[in-house]
């Protein structure tokens, strides 16, 4: 096992007092292991399954299995046919807290979609009129519209548009917002791949002050009694627990929800309701997820008719479309 890093070795100090568990999370780092993957059904799974499966969770969705660590669902034909779509646990935990919405729901926007297994997370479990995928990031919309269209997800549209733009043109309108936010990608390391600077003080600031520029303009799309869901797969506290802190200052009217089957999970690192997945535990490399609830009690806002016209607008899966609310 290689030396840790001085900025590793500051960052378990400052996740965690206990020594003992300060070592182990780094040697998870480190050492990294192969975790469950997970397949996401999008299509009825046949009668027999074709992968080994591990145990499932109490609250773990049906539409959810975990395999083996020696299984490559992506090399499988059913993949390619779109009857799953490939993800680590890590993400299976980040996106359960939209498990405990039972509202029902019109929209879903993902304001970071690519390469959409939240989006398509949130589709298959809450089931709305419309999902609506943004990446404002041009060269992974390709990935996105491509896993879309694989998965046969619809009705999906697909936005390549900076945050600020729909907190402008569309406040209010949905029902559920998800921030997967950009971030510094330490979780990287326990999966075995670069992140590099991962660890640095600058690095991580500058992610943190992006996540609150994009959160803070998720807040405005969410109607009222809607949720925002916001995750990240990094272990900093400045990009996690203290965007909770910070969001919550500057729209008070959000309040952190209790998500019942993460209990176990709850973080040590603040009391907002918020919670943790970590590389040592061994479900997966790690994963922050926090949900909000805007309380304010006002009717939901309609989008705009001329919001289908925008040229940054490509619908999936839906021949002709104009407005798949109406």
């Amino acid at each position: 096992m290689e030396k840790p890093s001085n900025l590793l070795l500051k960052l378990s100090r400052q996740l965690f007092t206990d020594t003992g568990e300060q070592e182990t999370f780094i040697h998870s780092l480190l050492t990294p292991k192969k975790f469950n993957p997970c397949i996401l059904w999008t299509q009825e799974k046949p009668q027999t399954l074709p992968f080994e499966t591990a145990p499932a969770l109490s609250w773990q969705p049906h539409f959810i299995d975990r395999l083996s660590p020696t299984e490559k669902p992506g090399k499988h034909p059913l993949h390619e046919q779109g009857y799953y779509y490939c993800l680590d646990f890590s993400s299976v935990f980040a996106a359960s807290s939209l498990l405990s919405i039972k509202e029902p729901v019109n929209i879903i926007f993902d304001m970071c979609a690519a390469p959409g297994g939240k989006s398509i997370f949130a589709w298959k479990s809450l089931q709305p009129q419309l999902l609506l995928c943004n990446e404002v990031i041009s060269k992974r919309i390709g990935m996105l519209i491509s896993n879309i269209k694989r998965c046969q997800i619809q009705p999906c549209a697909v936005l390549n548009r900076d945050p600020e733009f729909f907190g402008e043109i569309i406040p209010q309108t949905a029902q559920v917002v998800l921030v997967d936010a950009p971030c510094s990608g330490q979780s990287l390391i326990a999966k075995g791949e670069k992140a590099d600077g991962c660890f640095h003080p600058v690095n991580i600031n500058k992610n943190a002050n992006r996540q609150k520029r994009i959160i803070a303009n998720a807040a405005h799309i969410v109607a009222p009694q809607g949720y925002l869901a916001y995750t990240t797969c990094t272990y900093s506290p400045e990009e996690n627990e203290k965007i909770g802190d910070w969001f919550i200052s500057k729209f008070p009217h959000f309040q952190p929800q209790q998500i019942p089957h993460l209990t176990p999970h709850q973080s040590h690192l603040t009391d907002l309701a918020c919670y943790r997945m970590w590389p040592h535990t061994g479900e997966g490399a790690g994963a922050f997820t926090i949900l909000f609830k805007n309380t304010n009690s006002e009717p939901a806002k309609q989008l705009p008719s001329n919001f289908w016209d925008e040229n940054s607008f490509r619908f999936i899966n839906r021949t002709n479309a104009k407005n798949p609310l109406s």
